[in-house]
């Protein structure tokens, strides 16, 4: 099913295949509009030839990753991977009401702080009617009152 999303003033399509959830389509779009301001060359669903696709993904001027963006269901063990193994500035995991405070105390534990210092790795936990509030697909700006941040 394609999804017609007006996203930051400017038009993204996306498409949602077989057995992917609405809200991880939401998650990529909601992510892009919070982000392109500050990344201009934001991408959606990029191949890199890596062992894993970001969901969203903006490119440094050394040609490495000045963002990547993961939506919905990822492993702490994927997140490490990318962390330690690609020269991601800003790593952001994209939720919908997860228990943010659980979560971020287990990526603590389980990540090397090395991997995650000066605010390189955050969590963005939407409110639980995100869909409901975003349900006309016109989103120019991403509203505070919409998730909860964190630093990890």
């Amino acid at each position: 099913m394609l999804h017609d999303f007006n996203l930051a003033g400017k038009r993204v399509r996306l498409w949602q295949r077989t057995g992917e959830s609405y809200e991880h389509i939401l998650m990529k779009a909601l992510g892009f509009a919070m982000f392109f301001g500050e990344f201009p060359d934001l991408e959606i669903e990029t191949k890199l030839g890596l062992r894993y696709t970001p969901d969203l993904i903006a490119f440094s001027p050394k040609n490495d990753f000045a963002f990547w963006g993961e939506c919905g269901q990822n492993s702490i063990r994927k997140t490490n991977w990318i962390l330690k193994h690609t020269r991601t500035e800003k790593m952001v995991l994209f939720k919908i009401a997860v228990g943010a405070e659980q979560l971020v105390k287990q990526i603590r534990e389980e990540i090397p702080p090395k991997y995650r210092a000066n605010g390189r790795l955050q969590l963005i936990n939407f409110c639980n009617n995100i869909v409901k509030l975003t349900e006309s697909k016109q989103i120019e700006k991403v509203s505070r009152d919409w998730f909860d941040e964190f630093e990890i």
